[in-house]
């Protein structure tokens, strides 16, 4: 049984590091992704909040829901930014970005 997960895809994209830290990845976060990040975490305390007023639990149901969506976003944005890194998701600004610097994998 073959358990590499780099063997069951390859990159579409270049590829500007295979692994990358995760002080890396969340560097490389752009405006989108904290774009993405912010509207899951406000978009879930507002679920939470609407999901509360039946029974009661306004608050703890909002930040309940705060805090599953602030780590969604999260997770949601490393995944991007990571995929970008790897080159599996569209990377232009990246490349050209490392280039310039002098990085490489």
């Amino acid at each position: 049984m073959n358990t590499d997960i780099t063997a069951s895809a390859k990159p579409e994209y270049p590829v500007i590091d295979r692994n990358p830290a995760f002080t890396k990845v969340v560097g490389n976060f752009n405006t989108l992704d904290y774009c993405r990040f912010i509207t899951l975490a406000g978009v879930s305390v507002t679920v939470g909040y609407l999901s509360g007023i039946k029974p009661g639990i306004k608050g703890p149901s909002m930040v309940t829901g705060g805090l599953i969506g602030i780590m969604g976003g999260f997770m949601y944005a490393y995944q991007n930014s990571a995929g970008r890194l790897m080159g599996f998701f569209p990377n232009e600004g990246e490349v050209s970005r490392y280039q310039k610097r002098g990085f490489s994998s």
